[in-house]
């Protein structure tokens, strides 16, 4: 490990396997042969070593990647500030003083401090879509059940998929590619129907230029998704019941465990069966919304974050984060590919973004709908300068 990856705690350790292509960056709760998935906890550190790769590495290796270490991540991916407190919480390159978003922290920083070409996290509320803007890169949670997540911690989860972040949108189409077989790059041959999503959370947001951005684009409609906050809401009680059932037996053991996790785990036991079935009604409702304005555009629009990403010091206060994957948790319930793309607003220049959510299985389209905007807009070439 070099004394740049040492100092910004990006990796949970470094590697060198595969082939001499892309260099990549894999997420501490997906296994590699051979190497423990700690999952960013104290409490997993002793647990054996991967007998087999998760079937996303082998994909990798297969497309001649070269995989270059395990990124650091938010204590067992359940968080969203990235802060560690056992392993080091990653430094966000752009914006040390602010957090590096979690759960894949270390993957989004990797990638912005240009440790690898893309790096691969996992994303059951935003936990790849969240760092990545914090961080000023691209990232993309995948349909649901698009890639396999055999080999990935936890082992069950109706809400997670394993995504990319990259610092172009042309290299996160790549990152697709990688790991994806099924993947076949769309090239468009005229401008997406683009449709901006009402939002309760938009009167709180600061950084304006988001909401020209998006009135600055061709043909864009105006569109209500009313379950938005419903859908967060229920995403979050499935998010914790999960939770749960994975790691709850660490709480019960007394296992060494951050004082966070330990008391959102004991909360999380507590979810009764009802509220996980309401959250399963309110699923089912908000697809069928989400599918419905699909059938009249091709891309639903939102804002990344309803807020600029909080420093590091106001993050230690949780009703700060809490707002932090409004726009993105919903459609991890739903299960629709959605996608960020940075932009740095204001004097300072703080991390901001857009949102691109596309039709279930139109990933392809997605990556391509967002390379066309990194081509239209001049503010996604200056990010990617």
């Amino acid at each position: 490990m070099t004394v740049a990856e040492q100092d910004n705690c990006a990796l949970a350790h470094s590697l060198d396997m595969g082939g001499d292509g892309l260099r990549v960056v894999v997420k501490d709760c997906i296994d590699i042969k051979g190497t423990v998935s700690a999952c960013g906890s104290a409490a997993l550190m002793d647990r054996p070593a991967a007998t087999r790769n998760a079937s996303v590495v082998d994909a990798l290796l297969g497309k001649g990647c070269k995989i270059t270490g395990k990124a650091n991540m938010h204590e067992l991916a359940f968080g969203m500030t990235g802060v560690n407190a056992t392993f080091g919480t990653p430094v966000n390159p752009r914006w040390p003083d602010r957090i590096p978003g979690g759960s894949s922290s270390g993957s989004a920083v990797a990638v912005a401090a240009g440790l690898c070409d893309f790096a691969v996290g996992t994303d059951t509320g935003g936990s790849v879509r969240q760092p990545a803007i914090c961080c000023g890169v691209f990232g993309i949670k995948p349909t649901y059940g698009r890639i396999s997540r055999e080999g990935c911690h936890p082992a069950d989860s109706t809400l997670d998929c394993v995504g990319v972040m990259a610092r172009t949108a042309e290299m996160l189409t790549n990152g697709m590619e990688a790991i994806d077989p099924s993947f076949t790059r769309h090239v468009l041959t005229k401008a997406p129907r683009i449709a901006r999503v009402k939002s309760e959370v938009e009167p709180s947001l600061g950084h304006k230029l988001v909401y020209s951005l998006m009135e600055s684009l061709p043909e864009v409609g105006y569109v209500a998704l009313p379950r938005m906050a419903e859908a967060f809401d229920a995403a979050m009680t499935l998010i914790s019941w999960e939770a749960a059932r994975a790691y709850g037996p660490l709480a019960e053991a007394d296992a060494p465990l951050g004082a966070d996790i330990r008391a959102r785990l004991q909360a999380a036991a507590a979810i009764p069966d009802d509220a996980r079935r309401a959250a399963e009604d309110t699923r089912a409702a908000f697809t069928q919304d989400v599918d419905a304005l699909l059938e009249d555009y091709d891309i639903l629009m939102t804002p990344a974050l309803p807020m600029i990403p909080p420093t590091l010091i106001a993050a230690k206060d949780p009703a700060t984060v809490l707002p932090l994957t409004a726009m993105l948790r919903p459609f991890n319930l739903s299960g629709h590919p959605a996608l960020v793309l940075p932009v740095a607003v204001g004097p300072e220049r703080l991390p901001a973004g857009l949102q691109l959510i596309g039709r279930k299985g139109e990933d392809a389209e997605l990556c391509a709908a967002a390379e066309w905007m990194t081509k239209t807009l001049a503010i996604f070439q200056e990010m990617e300068a």
